[in-house]
């Protein structure tokens, strides 16, 4: 029987650097649910499935498997058997992943791809439907959330350290904004799972937010 610890919670919370520190920690498979889709993009991409085609990418969506595997301590992603990590951070794949990962065929192909996973594998999962959609039946479920501000500022010294010009009450409007589109969207909106438990990282150390994961997943087990 696997394990696993499914993180949810709104944009620039910290999820994807909470999960992989976890997940190392504990030998787990750290699931990049984002890399799955750029995945699924890359495939469409291949099949000159046309972005605004909802149809075609219903129907092409069907043929693609994608898993993940760790491999000399990296993540790899694999398409149909290839490892496909140096082709999916590219703009095409990622406008084509924005347009796709709107397609309920397409969500529901990912889901039973992640679900299947999670079957055979120790996993952390984060994403905004993890514990209510992807692992119902997880024994560890997270919400992660931080205040739009300590979000905002976060995104801004990332911006600031690329070199790029932002203004601060932007980036939170822009966070604010979307989470309002995450938590109103149909197809599996972001929402905290009843059974699960609301970190807040706003004044934490990412140190002390990975501690107090572990902590519940080893009360959970």
């Amino acid at each position: 029987m696997s394990n696993s610890i499914a993180i949810d919670g709104p944009a620039g919370a910290g999820k994807s650097t909470i999960a992989k520190m976890v997940s190392k920690r504990l030998g787990f498979i750290y699931v990049d649910t984002g890399a799955m889709y750029r995945a699924m993009a890359l495939y469409l991409l291949r099949e000159n499935t046309d972005k605004n085609d909802a149809a075609a990418i219903s129907d092409k969506c069907q043929n693609a498997d994608i898993t993940i595997k760790h491999e000399n301590g990296e993540q790899v992603v694999y398409l149909n058997g290839e490892n496909v990590n140096g082709l999916i951070r590219t703009e095409e794949v990622g406008n084509m992943a924005s347009a796709s990962s709107v397609n309920g065929d397409v969500r529901k192909k990912l889901v039973e791809l992640q679900q299947k996973l999670a079957a055979e594998t120790d996993v952390v999962m984060d994403g905004r439907d993890i514990g209510t959609v992807v692992l119902p039946d997880s024994k560890c479920k997270v919400y992660l959330t931080a205040s739009s501000m300590v979000r905002a500022k976060r995104r801004y010294k990332e911006l600031i350290a690329k070199g790029q010009e932002c203004d601060l009450e932007k980036i939170e409007q822009d966070i604010i904004e979307r989470d309002n589109r995450d938590m109103t969207r149909e197809i599996s909106p972001l929402k905290k799972a009843d059974d699960a438990v609301e970190v807040d990282s706003s004044n934490m150390t990412i140190e002390e937010v990975a501690e107090t994961i572990i902590e519940l997943y080893n009360k959970s087990i």
